[in-house]
C-alpha cells in the first residue's frame, strides 16, 4: 500500500513505544518537581522575616507535597492525552510531554521560587493556555511550516545532531547518571562524587570523584549491558537496562538505594510502598486566572517569551524527530500531515495548561523509541496509553532512578550523530553555521538558542558572501562556491499552503506516477483532471545536474 511505513511490524511498534515510556518517565517526577518550587496554588504570607519564601513553613510545606501528588497525577495524564493524540492523528512515533527547560523558565523565571516572581502562577497558566490558541493560528497559516522549510538543510541535519549531544549531556550530568557537573575554574568538570561531596553553592564536587556507586551501577548494567545486547540486536535491550538498574535501587540500606534514609527518602519510600495508588488533582485543575491586568507588561513579556522559545525548540525538535524517523520528503523538506502535526502539539499546550503544567511539546526521548524501529502512530498511543496507566501506579514510574535512563540518553545521542554525514562539509558557508548549530545546542543547555545561533551565522556569513559577490558583478567569490547548497525563501515546494490552493479551488492532490493529479471538491466522484504538474526532483538533485553539465 502506497501509505504503509515500510518495514513496520505491530509488536515492533508496541516496543518501540514501551522504550520511549521508559526513557521519558522519568519526567512524570521531575517535571513535578521542578513545577513543585514554584508553589502553585498554595499562598506563602511571607510574614515571617526570617523565613520570607515559606522554606521552613509546616503548613505551606503541607500544600507543596499535595501539590507535588497532584503535578505527578496532571503530567501523566497531559503525556498521556498528548501522546495519543498525537500518534492517532499523525502517525508519527514521537510522544509528547511537559518540556524540560521550558518548566524550568516557568518555575524560575515567570512565577519564581514559591511565587516570588513578577507573574502567579495562575497568570503563568493563562500565558501558556493563550500560546497554545495562537500556536494553532501559526500553524494553520503554515506559518510554523514556513519556519521549518526555510531552515537551510544542513541546519536542519545540525539540529537533530545537536539534539543528540544535547540530551547525551542531560545523560551524563546529574539528571542521569551524574559523570559530569558545573565546574568552578572550567564549564564542566569531572563529578561521579557521593551526594554528602556535592558542594551545594556550585554543584561540584569536593572530593571523591567518580566513586559514586550509582555512577557505576548505570554505566555497567545501563550502559555496558545494553549496549553489550544491542549489538546482538537484542530487541529488549534498553528496557532491560533500565528494569535492572531501577529493581537494583529500590532495596533500602544499600550504597544504591533510590530511597536515602533522610525525611525526603521516607516520604518517597513510603509513597513507593503503595504500588498502586490513584491521587485526583485537587488544587491546579483549570486555575488559570484571566484579569491579565494585574501583570500588566509581565505577563505580555512571559507570553511572548514562551511563545518565541516553542516556537524553536518545540518546532525544530519535532521535525528533527520526524526527520530520524525516516518520514521527512527530501523534495519538499516537509513530513506528512505536518499542519495536523503542529495544530495538535498547539492544542495540547493549552490543554495541558487546564492540568496546571508549563507548555507540552515533542519529547526528545523519542528517539529511543525510534531507534529501536518505531515508524508509526503506535508508538506514540503506546507510549501514551503507558502514561495513562501510570497514573495508577505513579509510585512506581515515580521511583526510576536517573541513573538508570542516564545511559539509555547517551545511547540516543550516538545514534543521532550517525546523521552528521549528511552536512555539507565541503563549504564553510553551510559547514560552519551547521558546526556552530552542534555545539551550542549542549553548551546553552537549549535547542533553540543552538538553532539562533546557527541561522545567525549562516545569515552574517552568507549575507557577507552575497554581497560581494554583487558587487563584484560575480568576479569575486569564494572558490568552493559550486560546492554550496541550494537555498531559497521560495519554500513551498510542490504544494501550497491549505488556504492558498481553497482561493483557487485546488484543494485536494493525490499524487500519480510524477505528478500531481488536481480534484475539484465537484469532482469527487468523477475523474480527476490531470493539470500536469510536474514533480520536481529534490533541490540537491536539481543543483548536482547543473554542476554536472557545468
Amino acid at each position: 500500500m502506497p501509505n504503509e511505513r515500510q518495514d513496520s511490524r505491530f509488536l515492533t511498534e508496541i516496543y518501540a513505544g514501551l522504550t520511549t515510556f521508559f526513557t521519558m518517565a522519568y519526567i512524570i517526577t521531575v517535571n513535578a518537581n521542578i513545577l513543585t518550587q514554584s508553589g502553585g496554588t498554595c499562598i506563602c504570607s511571607g510574614t515571617d522575616s526570617n523565613d520570607p519564601l515559606c522554606n521552613n513553613d509546616a503548613p505551606y510545606r503541607r500544600c507543596l507535597l499535595g501539590l507535588n501528588r497532584d503535578l505527578i497525577t496532571a503530567t501523566a495524564v497531559i503525556s498521556g492525552i498528548g501522546s495519543i493524540a498525537f500518534g492517532f492523528l499523525t502517525n508519527l512515533p514521537v510522544a509528547l510531554a511537559p518540556g524540560m527547560g521550558l518548566n524550568a523558565y516557568f518555575t524560575f523565571q515567570v512565577v519564581g521560587y514559591h511565587g516570588s516572581g513578577a507573574v502567579s502562577y495562575r497568570l503563568a497558566l493563562t500565558a501558556v493556555f493563550i500560546e497554545g490558541c495562537i500556536f494553532v493560528f501559526l500553524s494553520l497559516i503554515g506559518m510554523r511550516q514556513w519556519l521549518v522549510r526555510i531552515i537551510p538543510s544542513s541546519i536542519k541535519v545540525a539540529s537533530g545532531v545537536g539534539i543528540g549531544f544535547f540530551i547525551s549531556e542531560i545523560g551524563m550530568s546529574y539528571s542521569g547518571i551524574g559523570l559530569i557537573s558545573g565546574g568552578v575554574a572550567t564549564p564542566t568538570s569531572i563529578a561521579g562524587c557521593p551526594p554528602q561531596y556535592l558542594d551545594p553553592a556550585s554543584g561540584t564536587c569536593t572530593s571523591h570523584n567518580m566513586t559514586n556507586p550509582t555512577l557505576w551501577l548505570g554505566i555497567l548494567c545501563g550502559g555496558v549491558l545494553t549496549t553489550y545486547l544491542m549489538s546482538y540486536r537484542v530487541k529488549s535491550a534498553i528496557i532491560i537496562g533500565i528494569s535492572l538498574v531501577s529493581i537494583l535501587s529500590w532495596p533500602r540500606n544499600t550504597q544504591i538505594t533510590f530511597f536515602p534514609n533522610t525525611t525526603e527518602g521516607n516520604e518517597m519510600f513510603s509513597f513507593f510502598k503503595q504500588v498502586v495508588h490513584f491521587h485526583p488533582i485537587s488544587q491546579i485543575l483549570s486555575v488559570q486566572d484571566w484579569d491579565i491586568s494585574r501583570a500588566g507588561s509581565h505577563f505580555v513579556l512571559a507570553l511572548f517569551t514562551f511563545l518565541y522559545v516553542d516556537i524553536i525548540d518545540a518546532t525544530a525538535t519535532l521535525y528533527s524527530m520526524a526527520r530520524f524517523s525516516g518520514v521527512v520528503d527530501p523534495a519538499t523538506g516537509d513530513f506528512p500531515r505536518s499542519t495536523l502535526a503542529y495544530c495538535t502539539d498547539a492544542i495540547i499546550i493549552s490543554i495541558g495548561s487546564l492540568f496546571g503544567c508549563s507548555p507540552v511539546t515533542a519529547f526528545i526521548e523519542s528517539g529511543a523509541g525510534i531507534t529501536v524501529g518505531g515508524k508509526t502512530g503506535l508508538t506514540a498511543i503506546t507510549t501514551g496509553v503507558c502514561f495513562l496507566i501510570s497514573m495508577f501506579f505513579a509510585p512506581i514510574f515515580s521511583s526510576i532512578p536517573p541513573w538508570a535512563t542516564g545511559c539509555t540518553l547517551i545511547i540516543v545521542g550516538y545514534i543521532m550523530m550517525r546523521q552528521v554525514v549528511s552536512i555539507n562539509w565541503g563549504y564553510i558557508g553551510d559547514a560552519l553555521p551547521a558546526f556552530i548549530t552542534i555545539i551550542t545546542m549542549p553548551y546553552s543547555y537549549s535547542v533553540a538558542y543552538g538553532l539562533i545561533a546557527g541561522l545567525f551565522t549562516y545569515a552574517i556569513l552568507n549575507g557577507l558572501i552575497w554581497v560581494t559577490t554583487v558587487v563584484s558583478k560575480g568576479k569575486v567569490q569564494p572558490p568552493d562556491t559550486d560546492l554550496r547548497e541550494y537555498w531559497t525563501y521560495k519554500t513551498w515546494g510542490r504544494e501550497l499552503p491549505w488556504f492558498v490552493r481553497l482561493t483557487q479551488k485546488k484543494l485536494w492532490f493525490r499524487g500519480e506516477g510524477g505528478r500531481w493529479t488536481e480534484r475539484m471538491p465537484s469532482d469527487a466522484g468523477t475523474e480527476s483532471r490531470d493539470n500536469d504538474i510536474s514533480l520536481k526532483s529534490g533541490i540537491t538533485g536539481i543543483t548536482a545536474s547543473a554542476r554536472a553539465s557545468n
